[in-house]
This record gives C-alpha cells, structure tokens and sequence, in this order.
C-alpha cells in the first residue's frame, strides 16, 4: 500500500511539475532594449521593474537601477549588457539592457540573439541616430519583431510624429520585411513613468508598453530534440567563476546532466557536466532543477568556454553556427610606472598584478585582447575604441592599480596586399553657425562630408572618416563650437589608408626640475602657453605640465621661488593672477598626447609625462 502510494505521489509530482513547466513555456517574452546612446533605455527599464513589483516597498531605489556599478552611474552610461525579468499578468517578461555606445556595440549584437522581439527606443527631439540604424540593422537581419517606443515626449520641441516616420523610412531602408514595418509605436516618458498609443494623451502608467509587448513579441519557439544553447554572454562571480548565459534553442537542459561543449571553431568537443542552472527572476537569479526550450538561463560548473560555443547533447553533440565577435580597431600600450613618484599612491604597481588584472579581464569583456609588448613590463591592449579602454583603466585605477597608457593607435590590416584601415561614419549636431567650422574641422582629418540636413536652429552633419581622424577631434570641436556639438560615430569597415593626418599642432610645456611648482614661476611663463598644473602642485622633470602656443616642446622650470630680500620696491611686488589650469578627463588625456607621451595613470592623480625623461635623452633621440 505504501509503495503504491509513494509511486502514486512520484506520478503527480511529474504531472505537475511537467504541467507548471508547460504552463511556464507557453507565457514566456524576451526582449531586448535598443537605441542610440542616451535615449532612455535604462530609465525605461527602472519604470518596467518598478511596474513588475520587483522591488520591495521599503527600499530606496534611486534612479538607474540596472547600472549599478559607480563608472556607469557617474558617465550615465551603460557598459554591459543586463538581464533582468518581469512578471505582468502571469506572463513572464525577460528583458535585456544593452548599451548605446558603438564602442560596446559586441554586447548589442550578441544579446539580440537570445530575443525574441526588440523594443526600438528612440527620442521623440533626435529622432534616429547613427547607432540606432547600427542596432536596428542587427535586429532586422535576425528577423526580430519591433515595437518602436518614442521616447521623451515631453521635452518641448519634441516631434514625435516626424520621428516615426523616420523610423518607417530608415526600416524600409534596411529592407525590413512586411510583417516587420507594421509595427506598434508606443509614445510616452519613461521619466515621467507614463506610455500611450498617441503621443498628446499621457496616462498614469506604462500598462499600454506592457500589453503591446504581450501582444505583439511572439513567444519562442518551442522545439523538442535534444538539448542547444548557444553561449551568448557570460558573467563572472568571484565565488563560482564564470557563468555561462544563454536561451535554450532546443530541447531542455537539466541540474546535474552531463553535457557536450562544442567550441566555436567547429571541431573541439569537450565533455562536462551541469553544477546548476538559473534563471533570470527580478533583479536576481534563481535555482531552478530544469529550464525548458525558449527560456534565458544561467549555466554555473562549465569551464574553459568562451562565446559562441555550443552546449549540446552528451552522446550526438549538434553545434549551432557561432555568432561572430566583433574584431578590435584600436590598441594601446599598457607599462608599469616608472616616473619619479610611483608607488606613492596605488597598491599594486609591478608588471605582475598589471598582467594578472589584465588576464581576469580578458574573461568577461570579449571584444578585448591583450598580446605581450615590446618589454617584459609592457602590454599591447586591443579594444573597440578610446571609451571601451578607458573604462578599464578608469576601473583599474579604481582598484589601486599603477600604470602609464601610451597613445591610441588604430589597427591597421593588409587586405588584397593593400594597407587598410579603420572607417567610421559620424554624425555631428551643431547649430547653423558653426557648420562650416565643423565641416573644415573634419575634412583637414581626410573625413569627407557625405549627407547635410538642417532642421531649424540645428544643422546634421555625416561624414565617413578614418578613426585616426577622431583621436583627439572631439576636444577641439567642442571648444570651436561653445560646446554645443553632440557627435557620435560607429564604425563602417576598412578601406585603403588615406595617408598622413594632422593630428594636435602645437608642442609640449615640459618640466626642467623636480619640486614644487611656484605661482611666480607660473605667472612669469603663462604668455608660453596654457598650464594643466595648479601653484604647489609637485612635479617632476619631463612631466608635460602644459601647452605650448608653437609647435615646438619647450623646457621651462616651474620650481623657482621668489628670492626675498629686505628692500621694498615699486615695481616688483605685482601680484599674480593666474589662469585656471585646464584639467582633463582620462579620455581627453589618451587622445591628447603624442607618440612620444605616456599618461601616467594612479589612484588619486593623473600626469602626462615625456617617455624620455631627460632633455638630454630626448634631443639624442631626435636626431
């Protein structure tokens, strides 16, 4: 009687369990979020999980909730790609952040293959953007299902009906299918926390976001057959590892099932085992003992894979084709620092923990790759562009590390025997009056000007420029247009190398001695040039402390003192007024030096110093 009972209980337990799987399968949506830099993207999520009931009610929140690391709060920016999931009406949402920046535009492309339906964001002002084609593009080639939600309604000047018909004319540009261009458009403020079907009718709440994404995204596929994951992303814990994440195309996959890992390179097979998996449920991830076919899941225990491989079946292992990872257009020079001050400020200072750090990295962030360097305490870093770089040394930095970064180079490839380099396409946004000086601007950097559209005020400027040609330009555009410029860039391709650019034309101000740096001294030099160093700042000798009016470098000592005597007269008792240092961002500072500078860069401070110290050093070199 027992045994009939507990086999009795062991049927219902797998009725069920199938039963709640079954139901679990059928209201299931996954989204991603796309659009250009800045348009809401994160802010739209935060009113999502707010709207789910995510959060408890008692908890301070604040805003941007997903970027929760201090560079992406700081630069209001987001860097990696975030899952998180949503329950709305039993259905249970699965929603992915992605970044706007071409320079994390690997984690977009990646990310989109584990949706099914892309929520299109775009601002209701801007309209589409170079990155917004950039990631719709991506979208629409893997067949995926927008809703296009136009963003910030309520900013005056806003035009939201002209921007949706933007947005029909760059799909239908794309060649996107029938069934794609008859997209919903949602209106609404995601700060606001409202979204309607008409843009001068707001409502209390983003319900109506909500319902199109149940209405519209279809849910996945459900295919029986043994188990496919295709690892699209990857975490890191510092408990358990790397993480592999990834839908399950095919089949289920199982807690402690053994399973094939098949490399992206189409041959190697390696045998392993599942330790656990999770799934994606608020803000958070939970244990769960099988994730069935359509589900986003997390996979811990499974070493040494990278993206693009393939979990599969143990016995008759089926890889799916690899998803291509976008190859590095730049590279920097990482070395430990050796200038007169290190050690004063970091923790860790020796080629050791700069080697290690950059190992740990090369796990998490794919679109990055590190091969030794001309010395033994120096490291070639490739990446996608100045901000994806210098956000790793801003976090290295962080974390008490010392180092000096050498200028930005782009990668150059011999394709058909011929030098090629990097393009990119930019658009810049500036007023009327200025068009003409950004257009000289570019063109003196070999771009060439390939579409102009005014609108009003505002005038849209797209060129195709190489990214050498970008180094360094953004600085000085801002400053020849009062700071009203906005310009963003993504890259096009390679094509032949276009020859010699003039890159920054006027010289270095650089430190004779070793000391303190005088407001006599300083006053007495300012007509040389504009300083970076403040009075009683402390500097050593072959430290870039300012910019020289010519283009030649100039030696100066900024450490000599006032001689005091004890006779008073007129003359020599003027006062100094000096002019505020100009100070840079770490992203100023890569794209401002010049071959033969490095930016020493440690926890608590930032310089710009010559490669060769002595003057004497330097003149020998020049010949």
């Amino acid at each position: 009687m027992v045994t009939k009972l507990a086999k009795f209980y062991g049927i219902l337990r797998t009725f069920v369990s199938k039963f709640h799987l079954d139901c679990s399968m059928q209201k299931l949506r996954n989204i991603a979020i796309i659009a250009h830099v800045d348009h809401g993207k994160t802010t739209l999520v935060d009113k999502m999980i707010l709207a789910g009931n995510i959060l408890r009610e008692n908890k301070p929140t604040g805003g941007l909730i997903l970027d929760n690391n201090d560079l992406e709060r700081e630069r209001g920016i987001t860097i990696l790609s975030k899952n998180v999931s949503v329950i709305y009406k039993d259905y249970k949402i699965n929603i992915i952040d992605t970044p706007g920046h071409a320079d994390f535009g690997g984690e977009v492309e990646r990310v989109l293959n584990m949706c099914d339906g892309v929520l299109l964001l775009v601002d209701a002002f801007e309209g589409t953007m170079p990155q917004t084609r950039f990631v719709l593009q991506k979208a629409l080639s893997l067949g995926k299902k927008p809703i296009v939600v136009i963003n910030k309604v309520d900013k005056p000047n806003c035009r939201p009906e002209v921007v949706n018909e933007q947005v029909f004319d760059l799909m239908f540009s794309l060649n996107a299918t029938e069934e794609q261009l008859d997209y919903k458009t949602i209106y609404g403020s995601a700060k606001q926390g409202w979204m309607s079907h008409k843009w001068n009718e707001p409502t209390d709440s983003i319900v109506p976001l909500l319902d199109a994404i149940i209405d519209e995204i279809p849910e996945p596929a459900i295919v029986e057959g043994t188990p496919q994951m295709l690892i699209t992303s990857l975490e890191y814990s510092a408990y358990t590892g790397r993480i592999a994440v990834g839908k399950v195309t095919r089949g289920s996959l199982k807690t402690g099932q053994n399973v094939t890992l098949a490399k992206r390179d189409g041959e190697t097979l390696q045998k392993t085992k599942i330790k656990e998996l999770m799934v994606f449920e608020g803000l958070g991830k939970k244990k769960v003992e099988e994730v069935s076919c359509g589900e986003i899941c997390a996979i811990m225990g499974v070493e040494g894979f990278d993206i693009g491989d393939t979990i599969c079946d143990y016995e008759n292992p089926e890889p799916l084709p690899p998803i291509a990872i976008d190859e590095p257009t730049m590279s920097m020079l990482f070395t430990i620092n050796n200038s007169p001050f290190f050690g004063k400020d970091g923790k860790y200072v020796t080629s050791r923990h700069i080697k290690e750090r950059l190992d740990r990295e090369l796990e998490k962030n794919l679109a990055l790759r590190v091969t030794p360097g001309p010395s033994a305490d120096s490291f070639n870093v490739f990446g996608r562009g100045v901000l994806h770089l210098s956000v790793l040394i801003e976090t290295m930095r962080r974390e008490g590390y010392e180092l000096q970064v050498g200028q930005p180079r782009v990668i150059v490839k011999e394709i058909d025997g011929q030098k090629c380099e990097p393009i990119e396409e930019m658009t810049v946004d500036c007023p009327e009056e200025y068009s003409g000086t950004v257009i000289d601007m570019v063109t003196r950097r070999k771009g060439s000007l390939t579409n102009m559209s005014s609108d009003g005020e505002r005038t849209r400027l797209e060129f195709s420029i190489p990214s050498r040609g970008i180094i360094g330009l953004r600085s000085n555009m801002l400053t020849a247009t009062a700071g009203e410029a906005i310009m963003t860039h993504r890259l096009l391709g390679f094509e032949p190398w276009m020859g010699e650019i003039e890159m920054r034309t006027n010289g270095s101000i650089i430190s004779g001695e070793t000391g303190t740096a005088f407001a006599y001294s300083i006053d007495k030099l300012q007509d040389r040039g504009r300083f970076f160093i403040s009075p009683m700042d402390q500097v050593y000798e072959g430290q870039v402390i300012g910019e020289h009016t010519r283009q030649n470098d100039i030696t100066v000592n900024v450490t000599k003192s006032k001689q005091l005597t004890n006779m008073r007269a007129s003359g020599s008792d003027d006062k100094a007024v000096i002019v505020p240092p100009k100070v840079f961002t770490l992203e100023e500072a890569l794209e401002y030096i010049q071959e033969d500078e490095y930016v020493e860069v440690t926890p608590h401070a930032m310089r710009l110093r010559k490669i060769l110290l002595h003057e004497v050093d330097r003149k020998r070199a020049a010949k």
